[in-house]
């Protein structure tokens, strides 16, 4: 099919990698656009693009890809020695003590396990585009499990809880931070905040497109309000903003660019970002250290997410993501996005990986065929 045509280059031995994106793209309903990068030991190998409108310098919003971002910047400050991951929250961040959460550190909040998935009544859609308002909000909240008892997916807000701690240290908040450490020096295509400058690449981030079959699974699976996944999500606010329509679609959310679900990025910038975390790019030094590397996937928190109801591994903030792709090495990190989109390094084999999808796959989530393009890849840099 026309749509199915794929554009831009691969490295000698990654030509498997093109005809894998190839399959992907022919496979899905007309109309679908997807972007692929990948690095291997900081040069890039693949940068491939499909379908109709898309090419490989478009941006898209990559939901929740964006707190990839914001805990590369917390790594760099505990890397720093700025921050300290056994110290209690209210060092930093002395308001956060309130409704039981005196005892809450450093590590427990990055890692999901502080019971702030959300606050009681939901937040306003002006809300979820401040940062710092979720953070008053969330200061004031009693939590929803004692905290370090479980782990949830905190979805909408994990990027205001560790901006404001960001913030309360720096005096810089989170955005600022990573594009001074992160975005600018290493001429990544990830915004926390998209420039005006930069509206004439942005395309709009499509529905999703279920069939039937896959129209009666997300009837069955849906969830109330009040739950902990309504509250995760922001379900439980009269006026909440729908994730596709009102997010990244909408101009002003896009310029504000909250740290846990506003980046805009193509998969060039998801996949540069991880290179540049652990093996550097175009001659620069990593960001990372190697010992860094290592502590950012120790799993902190794994088994049932309270939020997502899935089985999960957590690392400082990234899902440690060799628990869901077997194949990649056992420091492998990284983070999706609602609409599809991943980003992830794997430091055993010099890989980092950035897919991006202008629709919203199903269910959710990172997308089904990452698993495939990954596995393809993977074999091709290590041979």
């Amino acid at each position: 099919m026309a749509d199915a045509i794929v554009h831009g280059t691969v490295a000698e031995g990654y030509e498997p990698v093109r005809e894998a994106f190839a399959a992907t793209l022919a496979e899905e309903r007309a109309g679908h656009a997807a972007q692929l990068a990948a690095y291997v030991h900081g040069r890039r190998v693949v940068d491939l693009w499909g379908g109709p409108g898309i090419d490989g310098d478009s941006l898209t919003g990559v939901f929740s890809s964006t707190k990839g971002a914001a805990y590369l910047v917390f790594a760099l400050l505990v890397q720093d020695g700025t921050l300290d991951l056994d110290r209690e929250v209210r060092h930093y961040w002395p308001e956060f003590a309130a409704a039981g959460k005196e005892h809450v550190t450093l590590r427990q909040l990055v890692s999901h396990q502080a019971g702030l998935v959300g606050a009681d009544g939901g937040f306003t859609p002006e809300e979820l585009r401040d940062d710092r308002a979720i953070a008053e909000r969330l200061a004031a909240q009693r939590p929803y499990w004692r905290p370090g008892a479980a782990f949830g997916y905190h979805a909408f807000v994990i990027g205001a809880l560790i901006g404001e701690v960001v913030r309360r240290v720096t005096g810089l908040t989170l955005r600022e931070v990573y594009e001074a450490r992160v975005r600018a020096p290493y001429g990544i295509d990830l915004f926390m905040g998209l420039p005006e400058e930069h509206e004439d690449r942005w395309l709009s981030t499509q529905p999703m497109d279920p069939t039937p079959d896959q129209k009666r699974q997300r009837a069955a699976a849906g969830h109330g309000p009040d739950g902990l996944p309504g509250i995760a999500f922001n379900r439980n606010h009269a006026q909440a903003p729908t994730v596709l329509e009102e997010l990244p679609n909408g101009r002003e959310f896009r310029a504000a660019g909250p740290a846990s679900i506003g980046g805009v990025a193509s998969a060039r910038g998801l996949a540069r970002m991880y290179a540049a975390a652990v093996s550097g790019v175009e001659g620069q030094e990593a960001l990372l250290t190697p010992d860094m590397v290592r502590r950012i996937a120790e799993i902190q928190a794994a088994g049932h997410d309270l939020v997502d109801r899935e089985y999960k591994a957590y690392g400082l903030g990234f899902v440690v993501v060799s628990e869901r792709y077997p194949f990649l090495g056992a420091r492998s990190f990284g983070h999706s996005g609602a609409a599809g989109s991943l980003g992830f390094a794997d430091p055993a084999a010099g890989l980092a990986f950035g897919y991006n999808r202008r629709r919203f796959a199903f269910p959710g989530g990172a997308a089904p065929e990452t698993s495939v393009l990954a596995k393809v890849i993977r074999e091709c840099a290590v041979g």
